[in-house]
């Protein structure tokens, strides 16, 4: 049975074996409906037309897990920020560990999805921010927003700032021959509150699996939120990150991708503006090998006045591997005053890595600034042979240059742990001793 028709037959059962709100069945069905009707996307889609999952759709994944997935700390504690104290929100095969998790309910909220579609106590909260900014149009949102159950919930009250960053780990045991998850993330931080949180999908064996994500993020008036997304997995693991972000007036919220390993990663990022003076960031690196495939597909809609975006992406490709960079900026006809900018750079380690670029703006308000560009090239020849000739051998020199050109991105991350791990896992995937931390 194909992956689409086993997912269709088993929602019933899903619906039934869960404990929800009856009125969210009407947006399971309707989402359901939406996904049975497109399918998963193939590339006759425009927005798909660089990425194809049809290899990775011929695994017979298993929907739901049929054993509880269990680890040691020992184990997987090198996937952690474990330098500081970090809250935690970890899952095992789609599941949550308590065992792993360092949750709370001290004057904000670190917990479960599952646990705030099911509890009264959370239905208003829900009824106003579940499944109101992600698409209801994209197939892979909706079939998430059809088996939504289990991820991170996070409700930061007015005017607190998160003392220590928050951490949301998916990790997939290989229990399972192949294994499809869906994690759904809700998160809301209120006016004038401060969050960071890190994300991070972690394969343990090298057994298929196909992670299916979808965040929601609501920052209310001042809200300053940082969000880091750490994609280094095994070569087995597939991830569709969908995130989806309603920024109210006067907001800063930026997003940080760093894309390092993964057999197909696609990143499905959406900055939508609802208030006035707006900043939205987004930046990222991606630094791949073999016939790896990494895809960024960004929106910032721009529908307001006097806002701000700025996209700054850096991406290094060698062997067969291949790398896409989709992005739209939308200006509204309201949105005066505007200041969008978008820039991508790539480098090409090999004849045969392959760059798709394809940056847009769709400007309809006269009084803006937006701007963007995309280059495509090689190590520069003569930086190489300069510091060749001052005795730095040609590996490092070479090492050097890339990490140079990452570093304009890896500078603007705000957590200095993060930036010392970053830091280490571009040197090794560069594949040399640095012989500095940041």
């Amino acid at each position: 049975m194909e992956l689409k028709e086993k997912l269709i037959s088993s929602f019933m059962a899903f619906e039934e074996s869960v404990d929800v709100h009856s009125d969210l069945h009407d947006v399971r069905t309707s989402a359901l409906k939406n996904f049975e009707t497109k399918g998963f996307p193939t590339k006759k889609e425009e927005a798909w037309k660089y990425t194809s999952l049809g290899a990775i759709l011929k695994n017979d994944f298993s929907v739901f897990p049929k054993t509880d997935g269990a680890v040691d700390f020992a184990d997987v504690k090198k996937y952690f920020l474990h330098e500081i104290d970090t809250y935690k929100v970890i899952f095992i095969d789609g599941k949550f560990s308590s065992f792993l998790s360092s949750t709370t309910h001290d004057g904000l909220d670190v917990c479960l999805m599952s646990s705030a579609l099911t509890k009264p106590k959370y239905k208003m909260v829900i009824d106003e921010y579940f499944n109101k900014v992600a698409s209801k149009d994209e197939s892979l949102t909706t079939l998430n927003t059809a088996f939504a159950l289990e991820g991170a919930y996070i409700n930061i009250p007015k005017s607190k700032v998160v003392e220590k960053p928050i951490e949301i780990i998916n990790f997939s045991t290989g229990n399972e021959a192949a294994l499809l998850v869906q994690p759904r993330n809700l998160i809301i931080v209120g006016e004038n509150a401060h969050v960071q949180i890190i994300e991070r999908h972690q394969s343990l064996n090298d057994n298929p699996v196909l992670t299916n994500s979808v965040t929601e993020i609501f920052a209310r008036k001042r809200a300053i939120v940082d969000y880091y997304k750490i994609q280094n997995d095994n070569l087995e693991a597939s991830l569709v990150d969908n995130t989806y972000i309603s920024q109210k007036e006067q907001t800063h919220v930026s997003v940080h991708t760093f894309s390092f390993g993964g057999n197909l990663t696609r990143n499905n990022l959406n900055f939508y503006h609802e208030g006035e003076g707006i900043d939205s960031t987004l930046k990222g690196i991606t630094i791949i090998e073999g016939k790896q495939h990494v895809d960024h597909y960004t929106l910032v809609h721009h529908a307001t006045p006097n806002c701000e975006s700025h996209q700054n992406y850096k991406g290094i490709f060698g062997d067969r591997s291949t790398g896409v960079f989709n992005g739209k900026i939308f200006v509204e006809k309201e949105a005066q005053k505007t200041d969008a900018f978008q820039q991508n750079n790539n480098i090409l380690l090999s004849d045969k890595a392959t760059i798709n670029a394809k940056p847009q703006l769709e400007i309809f308000a006269d009084d803006v600034k937006c701007s963007h560009g995309c280059t495509i090239g090689q190590l520069d020849d003569k930086a190489m042979f300069y510091m060749q000739s001052r005795g730095i051998p040609q590996k490092e020199a070479k090492a050097l240059l890339m990490y140079a050109f990452s570093n304009e991105v890896i500078e603007s991350i705000k957590i200095p742990e993060l930036k010392q791990r970053i830091t280490k896992i571009i040197a090794m995937k560069l594949g040399v001793n640095m012989g500095f931390d940041l």
